[in-house]
């Protein structure tokens, strides 16, 4: 008897950064805008924090040092009462290209009829992103997305002695849940490859056979924008997934830049980060998801052939 997956691997992932992919901007925008913050300055600021801690031997990673300032802000009353719920409203101001969110329905749909529904095989988008999961949420994206890996605020920490079966209190963020920098993006490609964010009792460090995961890495697409997604791009596709670089149509450093990651061999192909019905990118999407979908009805004929004996017949 053959073994029993525990999954039927009928999933294709594509997986989206955000900022500069999914919008011409960086998601905290809209925030520096409704406190009156110099977005320049900010960043400038961030980008000099790890040369600063560096007098005293202390080491703050670049991709990430951002949410402590954030923090610093707020203490100092230049965010006051930035909370989580306020976040993802102003999420909701955030710029996206244009055919999103459209475009990710125009490609659920594509696997909505023949014998990819027979197959019940369907596409299912993440997005793994540095930025703010609560802002992420604000936006139109969040409803089409099966899952959100970005960074998270603790607005009131537990006290030492906590009671457990309490709920935690509400108020102004005060200290980071989680994060994620260029490299621990990885980590959320094997989650999604594994399972972890739909089984319960799996983990990411458990050994499992790639033939027995969820969604394996030849079913995935990834989506980004620049070289910081190198690691991202590296796994998927040694992998043998698709990687795909988008370029800002108004930046010729932006475009100039995904060409150096196509030369490079970290993306397949790539385009402008224009996701309307019949554009560049929206052929190269749907052409992929067609292309992968084809190969997995075909390895499951292949695989069932396989599997059946021919029942004896008569002799001559």
């Amino acid at each position: 008897m053959s073994e029993q997956k525990p999954f039927n691997q009928n999933v294709i992932a594509i997986i989206w950064d955000f900022d500069k992919t999914l919008s011409p901007v960086f998601m905290q925008q809209p925030l520096f805008e409704h406190f009156g913050v110099d977005e320049e300055r900010f960043w400038k600021e961030v980008n000099a924090l790890p040369a600063y801690y560096a007098k005293i031997n202390v080491t703050v990673q670049p991709d990430s040092c951002y949410l402590g300032h954030l923090l610093t802000c707020v203490r100092e009353g230049i965010m006051p009462g930035l909370n989580n719920r306020l976040l993802r409203e102003l999420g909701a101001r955030i710029p996206l290209y244009p055919g999103l969110p459209e475009c990710f329905d125009r490609i659920n749909r594509l696997l909505d009829h023949d014998e990819y529904a027979e197959a019940d095989l369907r596409v299912e988008h993440y997005v793994v992103s540095t930025g703010l999961k609560e802002m992420i949420l604000g936006t139109p994206i969040a409803s089409k997305l099966s899952g959100i890996w970005a960074c998270e605020f603790i607005e009131v920490p537990a006290s030492f002695g906590y009671n457990p079966d309490s709920a935690p209190e509400h108020g102004v963020i005060s200290q980071i849940a989680t994060l994620l920098d260029n490299t621990t993006k990885t980590r959320a490609l094997f989650e999604i490859n594994k399972g972890v964010n739909k089984t319960p009792g799996i983990s990411v460090n458990d050994a499992i056979p790639e033939t027995s995961r969820r969604v394996p890495f030849r079913n995935m697409i990834y989506i980004a924008d620049g070289p910081s997604d190198i690691p991202c791009f590296s796994v998927v596709r040694k992998n043998g997934g698709m990687t795909y670089a988008v370029y800002d149509p108004a930046s010729k450093r932006h475009f100039q830049q995904a060409v150096g990651l196509q030369e490079s061999e970290r993306v397949h192909a790539f385009g402008p980060a224009d996701y309307t019905e019949n554009s560049h990118t929206d052929w190269w999407l749907r052409y992929q998801v067609r292309r992968i979908a084809d190969r997995m009805l075909e390895e499951r004929k292949n695989a069932l052939n396989k599997s059946i004996q021919p029942a004896p017949t008569h002799g001559a």
